[in-house]
């Protein structure tokens, strides 16, 4: 024992280990079994002793840094066009005609995509894929949602929750709206139980309810590191 500092040294702990007293539940039990003194003193509840598996996931919720919410909304327009597919949240939708676009023109995912990025405080999917650059002609949207996720992971954050209401007349959403949410799920790498997709319609007003276009508004909220 270290009498100038009052703590128990490594070599009086080993030897109490060692002594081969029975009834001992820890460390101070087994030195009061030597009939040495021990002291309470202050503490933190999180200073945790390390037993059980779960202790390790408690203590890694302490040292993590705060996840703050922060909340991103988007909305696009697509105008309809023949001779294209149907695509709206990463699904076929059978339907006479497509969305006019540079790619696939899922108006769902295209929406998504600003309402992540607006959380991230990063800009717009324009910023990140230029409609300018020919590599994206005709490109399937689900790279572009899956480079969003990709940015949430390298901020050190999490997609909390994600909700897109499509807007129009034709075709219907709700048969195909359970496939929708699935497919972002995938796509974000989020349970489905995050992810909503809901249609709503302009009651016949407006280029949508003229069937004319289609358009999405979107939220998120990703938790980021303060």
């Amino acid at each position: 024992r270290d009498w100038s500092s009052d703590v128990c040294s490594s070599d009086l702990l080993l030897a109490a280990h060692r002594s081969g007293a029975t009834g001992a539940t820890d460390d101070a039990s087994l030195l009061e079994a030597l009939g040495q003194k021990v002291a309470i003193v202050p503490g933190s509840d999180d200073n945790i002793k390390l037993t059980y598996p779960e202790d390790m996931a408690r203590l890694e919720r302490i040292m993590a840094k705060p996840l703050i919410p922060r909340t991103g909304t988007g909305f696009d327009v697509h105008a309809m066009a023949n001779d294209r597919p149907m695509i709206l949240c990463g699904v076929a939708v059978p339907h006479d005609k497509g969305l006019a676009g540079h790619s696939d023109a899922d108006v769902g995912i295209h929406a998504l995509c600003d309402a992540i990025y607006g959380a991230l405080a990063e800009g717009d999917i324009g910023r990140h894929f230029p409609p300018s650059q020919a590599a994206w002609k005709d490109a399937d949207s689900a790279r572009f949602l899956a480079h969003a996720a990709e940015r949430i992971a390298a901020r050190g954050g999490r997609l909390a929750n994600a909700d897109v209401t499509l807007i129009c007349e034709r075709p219907k959403i709700a048969p195909h709206a359970a496939a929708m949410m699935a497919r972002l799920a995938s796509i974000l790498g989020v349970d489905p139980g995050r992810i909503s997709v809901k249609p709503t319609t302009t009651e016949k007003l407006g280029f949508a309810g003229r069937g004319e276009g289609i358009a999405a508004h979107a939220v998120a909220t990703v938790l980021l590191p303060d």
